[in-house]
């Protein structure tokens, strides 16, 4: 298999700006700052292009809003639309159409980018004015109050305190404290919601696919508590084509919930970071049948059917399997700087 052949197809998602669509698809065909966070993980370790121009265009898409930035420094949103956006025209306008907007976790995941990317040597910070950025963002989840906050999830669906969210806040909080100031009691606040929230996701989901997000890419929880969010998901959520994101999920549910592919590469990033490297051969298998020669990933296989949907390919599903599956194929090397192995109690 040609993994190489994924950096053609994400390339075909890249925008003339530096960001991403997540998908082609009439109803991907637009920039979430979440969907460019995934898409670039696999250029983060070593300064590239794809990776520095991604941010650099998230940077200027928070300057031209840095208006509604600076109002919920102050005051916290009342109506979803004040929130910062989740989802921008592919000339990074916002959107005027309802949303759950409300997507602390992006945020989080932005403020872990930049600085997981300025540690492995990116060229992120272009300026002053991109540091002011950063400390707004920071002021923006304080006043939220993001630790208690309720807000619409990875999911964009119902408002509920969301430990995926909080999880990425406090990731992203820990990655910029050596850029700008962080008030440790900031971080410290979100984890000792996450000590009490988790294994679940939310009062009204015990096990999400979510919760992935705080073993691959965070590193937040312990390892005994990694263990049992892993064990949780493939147990409960796995399926055929994918895992499903939580139990009595509707999104294209017809008789059973929607199968998401990028379900196995997360699942086998995650054994990787654990050190697991025979249940990561197992994932490595799954992924595989899933790619076609074109790499033209779905997002999904609609519920009770072996039929994808529109969204393909997805540039999120296609990112976490090319990064997966490179990284597989270097178990030597993960296996002696697995952070979870270096980190075990």
């Amino acid at each position: 298999m040609n993994i190489e052949k994924a950096v053609e197809v994400l390339d075909q998602m890249r925008l003339p700006n530096g960001a991403y669509i997540a998908s082609p698809s009439k109803d991907y065909h637009y920039v979430w700052i979440r969907d460019v966070f995934y898409s670039t993980l696999p250029f983060m370790n070593t300064p590239s292009e794809r990776f520095e121009k991604a941010y650099h265009a998230l940077f200027d898409l928070f300057k031209r809003y840095e208006w509604k930035i600076d109002i919920h420094t102050k005051h916290k949103p009342t109506f979803l639309y004040e929130y910062i956006h989740s989802r921008y025209s592919v000339d990074l306008e916002e959107i005027d159409v309802e949303w759950g907007h409300a997507q602390n976790d992006a945020i989080g995941a932005f403020l872990w980018g930049v600085g997981e990317g300025v540690r492995h040597g990116q060229k992120i910070i272009r300026e002053k004015d991109d540091l002011r950025i950063i400390q707004k963002l920071v002021q923006y989840l304080q006043c939220l109050e993001y630790w208690h906050a309720s807000d619409n999830g990875m999911w964009e669906e119902n408002m509920e305190l969301h430990a995926s969210s909080v999880g990425a806040c406090v990731a992203g909080l820990e990655a910029v404290k050596m850029l700008v100031e962080v008030d440790p009691e900031l971080i410290s606040k979100g984890r000792e919601t996450l000590s009490y929230l988790l294994p679940r996701e939310s009062e009204t989901k015990d096990v999400d696919l979510a919760l992935l997000s705080l073993i691959y890419p965070y590193r937040v929880v312990d390892r005994p508590t990694a263990l049992v969010i892993i064990e949780n998901v493939a147990n409960s959520l796995e399926r055929t084509n994918g895992c499903i994101r939580y139990h009595h999920d509707q999104y294209y549910n017809e008789g059973s919930e929607a199968e998401w592919c990028f379900g196995f590469p997360w699942l086998g990033l995650c054994y990787l970071e654990l050190g697991m490297l025979h249940k990561a051969q197992e994932y490595r298998l799954k992924t595989e049948r899933l790619i076609s020669e074109n790499w033209d990933i779905p997002e999904l296989f609609v519920g009770g059917s072996n039929v994808p949907n529109g969204n393909t390919p997805l540039a999120w599903a296609v990112s976490l399997s090319y990064l997966f599956l490179k990284w597989v194929r270097n178990t030597d090397i993960i296996s002696s700087t697995s952070y979870y192995e270096s980190n075990a109690e």
